[in-house]
């Protein structure tokens, strides 16, 4: 029986011609009445619609129309319905995110790559690091620092010298952005079950601001960060072009 697509496209003109295209071959269903979502875009537009997909449980087939493509498959119309019924499933968790900002609002997030806390003035931020309730890092003092997933650990995180992990690591990868104290400190491997507590050791003078893949939190006065393992996201992969195995060839490009 064919599947009952939901199709997403990025603005560029490419990718909307392709969505109507296929649309017209295959139909086209609400988020909640289909059975897959379609994501034609780039790895950023993957990642908006991956959290669409956790909001409704669905499953998400990307076709790349970015420049890097790495959570996506290569576009094709043809033998569609056959990729889709092949395709390779992998399951990833979001990270749950409660921050608090200087005014004591706080605001709940969602992310599947990263959550990053960085600097907002020309002084270096000062952050203090606990994980289960004991602090491990009484004061960091650098551009900022980020915990990223399996599947985020090849982005932003690899490009701040922190480790690429595999899907199956059950880790989180806790990375520091330019640190200048302590000099020697590179991050830390952490099981994905720990609960992270970071906290602006000077709201006044040295603001943080948060990043949560797309999303934003200004001033922020301390974070709280837990991998969830109950609620995942299913990507589904052509049986050619697995996820996993491109997290390996990642660690061997030159």
């Amino acid at each position: 029986m064919p599947f009952k697509y939901a199709f997403l496209a990025c603005e560029y003109d490419h990718a909307q011609q392709a969505c109507h295209q296929l649309i017209r071959q295959f139909g086209h269903h609400t988020i909640e009445d289909c059975d897959v979502i379609i994501a034609l875009g780039g790895d950023g537009f993957m990642l908006h619609c991956l959290h669409t997909a956790y909001q409704h449980h669905k499953p998400v087939f990307g076709m790349n129309f970015g420049k890097i493509g790495f959570l996506m498959n290569l576009y094709s119309e043809q033998d569609f319905n056959q990729r889709l019924d092949a395709a390779h499933r992998i399951h990833i968790y979001p990270l749950d995110i409660t921050i608090e900002d200087s005014s004591g609002q706080k605001h709940h997030k969602i992310a599947f790559n990263e959550i990053s806390l960085l600097r907002n003035s020309h002084q270096a931020a000062k952050m203090r690091i606990s994980v289960d309730g004991i602090c491990h890092l009484e004061e960091l003092v650098g551009d900022g620092i980020m915990i990223a997933t399996p599947v985020g650990s090849t982005a932003y995180n690899f490009s701040a010298n922190g480790p690429i992990l595999p899907l199956t690591s059950n880790l989180l990868a806790l990375t520091p952005i330019s640190p200048f104290r302590p000099r020697r400190w590179r991050g830390a491997l952490l099981p994905n079950q720990v609960i992270f507590h970071i906290e602006n050791c000077d709201v006044v003078n040295r603001s943080i601001n948060a990043s949560a893949d797309y999303q934003e939190v200004l001033n922020v006065k301390q974070m709280w960060v837990r991998q969830l393992s109950d609620h995942p996201v299913t990507l589904l992969f052509d049986a050619s072009h697995k996820l996993d195995d491109r997290i390996i060839c990642e660690q061997f490009e030159v």
